[in-house]
C-alpha cells in the first residue's frame, strides 16, 4: 500500500524534531556559552562541572542543562547546592558574561555556591525569554544591574543571601509579570523604590537583612495579590502604612527590627487572612487595637520591644485570635499585674511575656501539656517552682530568669524534652544533683547563675552531651569541677566564677575544641592552668582571684626547690 505523501511528511518531521532518539544536539553557540561560565569556575568541589564534557550538552550528561527537544536550545541551566551539605561543598569563580548568549535561556538557578563571587553580567539583561532568576546564597558584589528591569517575562527573582550593595533600580517597575521577589540577606541601602508598588501581580516580597531607609509606601497596598511581605531587620522609619491593611491575602507580615514609629493601624483587623504578624524591635507607641481580634487565622503575634501601653483589649482577645499558637508582648510599657486570661486559658505553644511588669505566683495555665517554650523573666513572681513544671509535658525552653523565686532545687521536677533551662537571678537553693536527675538528655543550655545553690558541680553533668553552655556562677558552689566536663564537646560556654570551689581546673577541658567563653574567677582554685587550646587563649581575668593558680595566662609556677 502506498504511503500518501502528506503522511510521509509528517513521519519525516516526527523522527527528525520530535523523537528524542534523533535530537539535533545542542547549539555551538549555547554549549560555548556553557563553557566559558565553566572556564570561570576556578574550583569545583560539587563536581558539576566535571559533567561538562563532550560536545552534545543537550544530552543529558551535562548536569544542571536542559533543553528544548525539539529546537536543541538550552533552556534550563540549574546548578543548586543542597542545603544539608556541608560547607566544603561549593563553587569558587565568577559568573561569566557568556551566559547572556543562551538566548532561549527561560530557567537560570545558580544557588547556594558560597564562593561565587564577582558582579551580576550585564548581559543578562539579553536573555529575553527568561522567566526565572535565581542567584541566591552566593557571595556576588556589586549592584543590581538596572538593565534586569528590561526581562518582561521575569516571574522569579531572586538575589538573595549575597553581598550586594547600592539601591533597589526603580527600573524594576517593568517587571510586571513578577510573582516573587525575594532581595533578602543583602547590604542594600537607600530608599524601598514607590516603584515596587506597580507590580500588581507580585505574590512574594522579601527585602529583609538589608540596610534599607526611607518610609515604607503608601501604594504597596496595591498589592492585592501580595501573601507575604518581609521588611525586617533594616533600617526603616516612619508610620506603618494604614494601606497595608488593604492586603487581603497577606499571610506573613513582618516589620521587625526597624525603627518604626507611631502606632499600629486601627484597621489592622481588615487582614483577616494573616496568620504571622511580627512588629518586634521597633519603636510603635499607643495601645494594641482591638481590631487585631478579628484575626481569626492568626497563630504568631510578635509585639515585644516596642513602647506599647496599656490596657490590652483583653475580653476582645479572649473572644478572637482562635487560631493563636505563639505570643510575643515582652518588654514594652504593660504594667500586667497578671497574666492575661486570653493567654493563660488558650491552647498555646509559646508565650513570651518578658519585662511586662507581672507579680505574685507563676500563672496556672489550664493547657499546660500544649506549651513547648516560657519566657517570663525581668519580672516580679515570687513563690516556689516546685509544681510549675508537672503536667508541662512538651516543655523544651523555659526562662523564668531575673525574678524573686524561692525554693530548694531538688523539688523541681524538669520536663524530660527540656533543652533549654534559665533560671539566673533569683533566690534558689539546694543542690544541682537533685535538679539535673530529675532532667532528660536534650539539655543544651543551662543558666543557674545568681542564685544560693550549694553542693557540687555532679559528676552526672556529663549525661547531657549535647550541653553548649553552664553557667553555674555566683551561687555558693564547693567541691572540685569534676573531669567528667571533659566529655562535653560541644561545650562553648562555661562559667563557674565567683563560688568556693577547690582543687585543680582538669586537664580534661583540654578537648573541649568548641569553647569560646570561660571563666573560673574568683574561686580557691590551685595548681597550673592546663596548657595548651582553648584554655591558654582566655585572658587573665578569667582565672583571676584564685587561691594558687599558675601558668599562662597567668604568671608562671613557682618550681619546687631542689632537694
Amino acid at each position: 500500500m502506498q504511503v500518501p505523501i502528506c503522511v510521509f511528511k509528517i513521519l519525516i518531521i516526527f523522527v527528525l524534531y520530535v523523537s528524542p532518539s534523533y535530537g539535533l544536539g545542542c547549539s555551538a553557540v549555547d554549549r560555548a556559552a556553557l563553557l566559558g561560565f565553566k572556564a570561570k569556575i576556578v574550583k569545583d568541589t560539587t563536581d558539576i562541572m566535571a559533567s561538562w564534557v563532550g560536545k552534545d550538552c543537550c544530552d543529558g550528561s551535562w548536569e544542571g542543562v536542559q533543553c528544548d527537544g525539539v529546537t536543541g536550545r538550552v533552556t534550563q541551566v540549574l546548578l543548586q547546592r543542597p542545603a544539608d551539605k556541608d560547607s566544603a561543598i561549593y563553587m569558587k569563580g565568577t559568573l561569566s558574561p557568556t551566559l547572556g548568549d543562551l538566548k532561549f535561556l527561560e530557567v537560570l538557578v545558580i544557588s547556594g555556591m558560597k564562593r561565587l563571587s564577582g558582579t551580576i553580567p550585564m548581559s543578562f539583561a539579553g536573555l529575553p525569554r527568561l522567566t526565572q532568576l535565581v542567584l541566591e546564597d552566593n557571595a556576588l558584589q556589586g549592584t543590581i544591574p538596572a538593565s534586569l528591569g528590561q526581562l518582561h517575562l521575569l516571574q522569579t527573582l531572586s538575589l538573595s543571601g549575597n553581598r550586594l550593595t547600592g539601591s533597589i533600580p526603580p527600573t524594576f517597575q517593568n517587571l510586571n509579570r513578577l510573582i516573587q521577589l525575594n532581595l533578602a540577606r543583602n547590604s542594600l541601602s537607600g530608599p524601598i523604590p514607590l516603584a515596587l508598588g506597580n507590580l500588581v501581580n507580585l505574590q512574594y516580597l522579601d527585602l529583609s537583612y538589608n540596610m534599607l531607609t526611607g518610609s515604607i509606601p503608601v501604594n504597596l497596598g496595591r498589592l492585592s495579590k501580595l501573601t507575604f511581605l518581609d521588611f525586617s531587620n533594616n533600617r526603616l522609619s516612619g508610620q506603618i502604612p494604614g494601606s497595608l491593611c488593604n492586603l487581603a491575602k497577606l499571610l506573613d507580615l513582618s516589620l521587625n527590627n526597624n525603627l518604626l514609629t507611631g502606632q499600629v493601624p486601627l484597621n489592622i483587623g481588615q487582614l483577616k487572612s494573616l496568620a504571622t504578624l511580627s512588629l518586634s524591635f521597633n519603636r510603635l507607641v499607643g495601645h494594641i487595637p482591638e481590631s487585631i481580634s478579628q484575626l481569626h487565622n492568626l497563630w504568631n503575634l510578635n509585639l515585644s520591644r516596642n513602647a506599647f501601653s496599656d490596657p490590652l483589649p483583653n475580653n476582645a482577645l479572649f473572644v478572637g485570635l482562635t487560631s493563636l499558637l505563639s505570643v510575643d508582648l515582652s518588654y514594652n510599657k504593660f504594667n500586667l499585674g497578671t497574666v492575661p486570661k486570653w493567654i493563660t486559658s488558650k491552647e498555646l505553644s509559646d508565650v513570651n511575656l518578658a519585662g511586662c511588669n507581672l507579680k505574685g505566683p507563676l500563672p496556672i495555665f489550664t493547657k499546660p501539656g500544649s506549651l513547648s517554650s516560657i519566657d517570663l523573666s525581668d519580672n516580679h513572681f515570687t513563690g516556689g517552682l516546685s509544681g510549675v513544671f508537672g503536667k508541662m509535658s512538651s516543655l523544651q525552653k523555659v526562662k523564668l530568669s531575673n525574678n524573686q523565686l524561692t525554693g530548694n532545687l531538688s523539688a523541681i521536677r524538669l520536663p524530660s524534652g527540656l533543652s533549654l533551662l534559665d533560671l539566673h537571678s533569683n533566690k534558689l537553693s539546694g543542690s544541682l544533683s537533685g535538679l539535673l536527675g530529675s532532667a532528660g538528655r536534650f539539655l543544651e543550655s543551662i543558666d543557674l547563675s545568681n542564685n544560693q545553690i550549694t553542693g557540687t558541680i555532679p559528676n552526672t553533668i556529663s549525661k547531657f552531651a549535647g550541653l553548649t553552655k553552664l553557667d553555674v556562677s555566683r551561687n555558693r558552689l564547693t567541691g572540685t569541677i569534676p573531669p567528667s566536663l571533659g566529655n562535653l564537646s560541644k561545650l562553648g560556654w562555661l562559667d563557674v566564677s565567683i563560688n568556693s570551689i577547690v582543687g585543680k581546673i582538669p586537664t580534661s577541658l583540654l578537648v573541649i575544641r568548641q569553647l569560646r567563653h570561660v571563666n573560673f574567677r574568683a574561686n580557691k582554685l590551685c595548681g597550673e592552668i592546663p596548657q595548651g587550646r582553648p584554655l591558654n587563649i582566655f585572658p587573665s581575668s578569667a582565672y583571676a582571684h584564685n587561691l594558687c593558680l599558675c601558668g599562662k595566662p597567668l604568671p608562671p609556677c613557682k618550681q619546687a626547690p631542689a632537694t
